[in-house]
């Protein structure tokens, strides 16, 4: 049986705020990036907001990952 797991309640907060220091760090403009995934800059404001509701798809995560040159990994560190 599986014990000791905790789970960050502020994951989701880590990953948009991850994403949006690598675009920065890379000099990425929000609507580039979006651009070169395929959504809208609306769809990907709500992405790197913390607070929003939705979730990112792995799918998205990848693509945006891609095209930061950033592995996937990196964006769940704190």
């Amino acid at each position: 049986m599986i014990q000791d797991i905790e789970f960050k309640d502020d994951i989701k907060a880590i990953v948009c705020q991850n994403i949006k220091k690598y675009r920065n760090l890379k000099g990425i403009r929000l609507m580039d990036l979006a651009e070169a995934i395929d959504v809208t800059v609306d769809h990907l404001k709500r992405i790197e907001a913390p607070n929003d509701r939705n979730n990112i798809s792995l799918i998205t995560l990848y693509k945006i990952s891609v095209v930061l040159g950033v592995r996937i990994d990196k964006f769940f560190d704190e």
